[in-house]
């Protein structure tokens, strides 16, 4: 059975801030955008390069900083630097970037984490020095998992040390798969009996009611710390709520599809990219955090077994999951085929997901297989379930 690995991500928030942070903070941001120039100067995208090219004069320039502080440094100037590479071919960049963010990268040779005695064993240009850690009751579930890289991170809340970590988790060959349509408001799935399940998230009207929340903040208190805790207390119940929605969401799709071995999404990552709508819809769509619920799906169905696969989004919801045909709408939801075939659009979308699965596995699907067994004619709204959140 072939294995896959996951990574997650877990917050150790320090309970002290020990002394020589600030200045280690700074040195590492002045490191970061030395290197950024450079690579902006010079043009250089190669991790190996810039660090070929500028190690000798950082090491002489910064004798006392662990040599491995260098080394993840000139990661983080590469990665931003293509980053910024990238924005700037598509018009969303210009100037020179610059790291101002109070994060260092950290490689195993600049911590050691013990989970069990709530420590993290942090280099320094002092030495290595020993930090507490409040526990949280989902750290336990790391006890066997592998430690990666982590981030030193700095906010307004304290100081946190993210650590990544990974395990290897079989999963099985898919018998066939789930096709998942996601939605604003809804999710949509079509299973391999037949059978359509459509789950009302209520999601459209949670964040345009939080949004709605802190454009009143904004236009009452146009600003002081009153009006940033407000937001601030807004924006972390909102999230705490999407959070808690996306994995009973996830849990619910994956014990969907357990028997089944798979689940088939659409690759949305460009979506932002090709939102052209009204000024409301872009909003709305660019508020819209599928990508994370994706994520939290992928990881849960690995953790089961279930592998998941990414499909084409193109015309999903547009095309006859029978022949292929374009369709046309027939009321407010419901589009229609030339052949006979009609649907409500959201099952039209998850059935013709699940059928780019299936050929990406080498299955024969409609429209090239026409001895096929497929209903044709009206097929019925999925049946519908109400996901509700926490209201706390």
């Amino acid at each position: 059975m072939p294995s896959e690995t996951i990574k997650l991500t877990a917050k150790l928030k320090l309970k002290e801030i020990p002394n020589g942070l600030d200045a280690l903070f700074s040195t590492y941001r002045e490191i970061v955008n030395y290197l950024i120039g450079y690579a902006f100067e010079n043009n250089v995208t190669s991790f190996y390069r810039l660090k070929k090219e500028t190690y000798k004069s950082l090491r002489k320039e910064y004798p006392e900083l662990p040599s491995h502080y260098h080394y993840t440094a000139t990661q983080m100037a590469t990665m931003i630097y293509k980053s910024y590479r990238k924005r700037r071919k598509k018009g969303k960049a210009n100037g020179k970037p610059v790291f101002k963010k109070e994060v260092i990268m950290l490689d195993d040779h600049l911590f050691k984490l013990d989970l069990e005695k709530r420590i993290v064993k942090l280099s320094t240009p002092s030495g290595r020095i020993e930090l507490e850690f409040y526990p949280a009751k989902y750290h336990e579930k790391f006890g066997d998992w592998k430690i990666g890289q982590a981030w030193l991170v700095r906010t307004q809340k304290g100081v946190f040390i993210n650590v990544v970590f990974s395990r290897e988790v079989e999963v099985r060959e898919p018998e066939t798969f789930v096709g998942v349509d996601l939605n604003e408001n809804n999710v949509t799935l079509s299973l391999p009996n037949g059978e359509f399940v459509q789950i009302i998230t209520h999601e459209r009207e949670l964040r345009t009611g939080y949004f709605v929340k802190r454009r009143k903040i904004q236009k009452k208190l146009r600003a002081g710390k009153k009006r940033e805790e407000l937001l601030e207390k807004y924006g972390r119940r909102e999230r705490n709520r999407l959070d808690d929605l996306y994995h009973k969401l996830a849990n619910k799709i994956v014990e969907l599809a357990e028997k089944y071995g798979g689940i088939a999404l659409e690759d949305l990552t460009e979506i932002r990219d090709s939102i052209r709508y009204s000024a409301e819809m872009n909003g709305r769509l660019h508020r819209w955090s599928f990508r994370k619920l994706q994520s939290i799906i992928e990881y849960k169905a690995k953790l089961k077994g279930v592998r998941v696969v990414f499909v084409n989004p193109a015309f999903t919801s547009s095309l006859c999951p029978v022949c292929g045909g374009k369709l046309s709408p027939n009321g407010r939801r419901v589009l229609k085929c030339e052949c006979g075939f009609e649907a409500d659009r959201d099952v039209v979308g998850s059935w013709n997901i699940s059928l780019r699965a299936l050929k990406m596995w080498g299955v024969s699907v409609p429209p090239e297989s026409p001895t096929m067994k497929v209903r044709v004619g009206k097929v019925s709204r999925a049946d519908v379930y109400e996901l509700y959140t926490n209201h706390g």
